[in-house]
């Protein structure tokens, strides 16, 4: 854990998950913020047999992200679409890249 990086390094892929009381201390905000980024579809908790929220730490990165932004000012719902469409710019620069490394390769004939 970092100033930079709060949540430490994701090395975990969804787990552990964490109650929504502990998710909103991780960030620094509280848990009606986490309900209203749910609410705009930033992300869905996952759920414990007993029906709890629970949000693993890549979901935790996410919600970091669109807090920045509603702290510098944006409304919820327009920093959950701007940290969905920089995801999805994002998986889409790494799948260009990864087309442009295949192409690029020689390609062996036999």
């Amino acid at each position: 854990m970092t100033a930079e990086d709060p949540l430490g390094p994701l090395d975990d892929d969804d787990y552990p998950a964490y109650t929504m009381g502990r998710a909103a201390e991780m960030l620094g905000t509280t848990p009606a913020f986490l309900r209203a980024i749910g609410e705009a579809r930033l992300i869905t908790p996952l759920r414990s047999e007993g029906g709890h929220r629970r949000y693993s730490r890549y979901q935790l990165r996410i919600a970091a992200r669109a807090r920045e932004l509603v702290d510098q000012g944006t409304p919820v719902d327009a920093a959950c679409r701007i940290v969905i469409l920089e995801d999805q710019l994002e998986e889409a620069q790494r799948i260009n890249e990864e087309h442009r490394r295949a192409a690029a390769e020689p390609h062996s004939s036999t």
